[in-house]
């Protein structure tokens, strides 16, 4: 599973709130809500963030194992 609990912790880090991310960077408040539920984004919107914060997409992104389905 992909999870994004990176950004938050990155975007603390740079000084970078959500309102900010929707005001000034035009970033939809529909975005921010599949990135909190860790549901699926595109490649493109991650370039977005990652150009936004500047920072690497593994600042923000990182795979966890699925504990259901037993794979690693």
């Amino acid at each position: 599973m992909i999870v994004y609990n990176k950004l938050w912790k990155t975007m603390k880090a740079k000084g970078i709130t959500q309102y900010a991310l929707i005001k000034k960077y035009k970033i939809s408040a529909g975005q921010l809500t599949r990135l909190r539920a860790n549901e699926h984004v595109s490649t493109h919107t991650l370039e977005m963030f990652c150009r936004i914060l500047d920072c690497n997409v593994e600042d923000i992104v990182e795979y966890v194992p699925d504990e259901k389905s037993g794979q690693k």
